[in-house]
């Protein structure tokens, strides 16, 4: 088996949907010798800005001395990105022989394990292999239910932003979710929450309370913006300066909730240094998020596909950006709340060119133009985007760089460009426009 084999077999479709329960991941964990058990973990669940919090741990960890796993999604250009071990993704040959000890074990199984718990236990056995020293997991969906809740006890568990979304598997009001969410909250952990909605913190106070585990939310009133340039951002954190290499208000709040995350890791004993956090902030490195790909014009490249991350993506262009309106590469997905994303950056956009992201469940671009024109704004489906599809064609790739031609046609050496609304769109983006 190479890696393209492995991959394939992964994302085979005929157990690649949502299933949510731990008994399979349990099943094949424990068929392998239990490889999670050796390991030290940070456990990170949210609605937004998991995976910002992720890499902003990561960085400052491995900033430390620490051997650092890290395990998130999905990926952006490369599959192998969701396994990286201080800072380098899993190597090919070794996803091949993990992945086919991990399918001898699977295929005997008589409940075949889902694609995601398949990647989790061949990341267990992978971070175990490097002897990591502490591994930064992201959940995948929910909490209780992901198969990353298979660990015992992380050092901390973070709860990021959550507002509503997946509300088919974890409840339609934000109390469900955050319930379901604190699900990875265990005795013996720490916990981190970022102050949001009230009735989330009650939520989140109450399960640690139960489980007497300590708890920090995050004051956001001992944050101050001292700068906001393309080149980053300055700010102070009760009293101390910081400069972060993300860029948007909302990446402010994330890097916050990793502040207290340090915090909490320090007084269980982590040796982690001022200079170690400010230097790990400084150099973080996350691709696909409000990440400039270009100057002449200013591109911009976003994965948000929700209204949250609409949101924040509208306050950070209007603070880059000010008056001046961007034209938008764009796609989303049809199960997606796309009127509400769209109101959110329409009054930022000059323009907008449509795509159809790689996705079954993806809107044409050609069905969003007529959205977005209805809604009163230029939009041009670009020629040969194509029906929904996971399959990216030659035809498809042709469009997405007739798209890119298109957009800086529209938005001229001084102009801004923006791609957003779909990861199954922006990694081939980003592919493109950097090679």
């Amino acid at each position: 088996m190479n890696a393209k084999e492995a991959i394939e077999y992964i994302e085979n479709y005929t157990w690649s949907s949502t299933r949510l329960g731990l008994d399979r991941t349990k099943e094949l964990l424990d068929k392998m010798g239990n490889p999670h058990k050796g390991l030290k973990f940070i456990h990170v669940t949210g609605s937004n800005g998991k995976g910002s919090t992720c890499a902003m741990l990561d960085s400052i960890l491995r900033s430390a001395g620490y051997k650092v796993g890290l395990y998130t999604s999905p990926y952006i250009q490369e599959f192998n990105e969701r396994m990286q071990v201080n800072g380098k993704n899993i190597d090919g040959d070794k996803l091949a022989s993990l992945t086919e000890k991990v399918k001898a074990i699977a295929e005997k199984m008589e409940d075949h394990p889902s694609q995601f718990e398949l990647v989790t236990a061949i990341a267990m056995q992978y971070f175990r292999d490097e002897n990591c020293d502490i591994v930064v997991l992201e959940v995948g969906m929910g909490g209780a239910l992901d198969s990353t809740n298979v660990i015992d006890a992380p050092e901390v568990a973070i709860i990021t932003n959550i507002g509503l979304e997946h509300t088919e598997y974890l409840g339609d009001t934000l109390e469900k979710i955050a319930t379901t969410k604190g699900g990875i909250i265990k005795e013996g952990a720490s916990c981190v929450c970022y102050d949001g909605a009230p009735e989330v913190t009650e939520v989140i106070k109450s399960i640690c309370k139960e489980k007497n585990v300590p708890l920090s939310c995050v004051d956001f009133s001992k944050l101050e913006l001292i700068s906001e340039t393309l080149n980053g951002q300055e700010i102070k954190f009760e009293g101390r300066s910081y400069t972060l290499n993300l860029l948007g208000a909302h990446q402010l709040h994330n890097c916050c909730v990793v502040m207290e995350a340090v915090d909490a890791l320090r007084k269980r004993g982590w040796k982690i240094s001022d200079e170690n956090v400010q230097y790990g902030v400084k150099n973080v490195k996350w691709p696909a998020r409000l990440e400039i790909l270009g100057k002449d014009p200013l591109f911009l490249l976003d994965g948000g596909h929700n209204p949250q991350c609409a949101e924040a993506l509208a306050t950070s262009l209007k603070n880059l950006l000010g008056d001046k309106k961007a034209v938008f590469l764009m796609g989303v997905l049809a199960d997606k709340d796309y009127n509400q994303i769209l109101d959110l950056i329409i009054p930022y956009a000059k323009e907008f060119i449509c795509l159809t992201p790689f996705s079954e469940r993806a809107m044409s671009a050609e069905n969003l133009a007529k959205l977005l024109t209805a809604k009163g704004i230029k939009a041009t489906a670009v020629p040969g985007a194509g029906e929904p599809s996971h399959d990216v064609s030659p035809a498809a790739y042709k469009a997405m760089e007739d798209g890119i031609k298109m957009a800086r046609e529209a938005a001229g050496e001084d102009g801004a460009i923006v791609c957003f609304g779909s990861l199954y769109l922006v990694g081939h983006i980003r592919g493109i426009v950097l090679n």
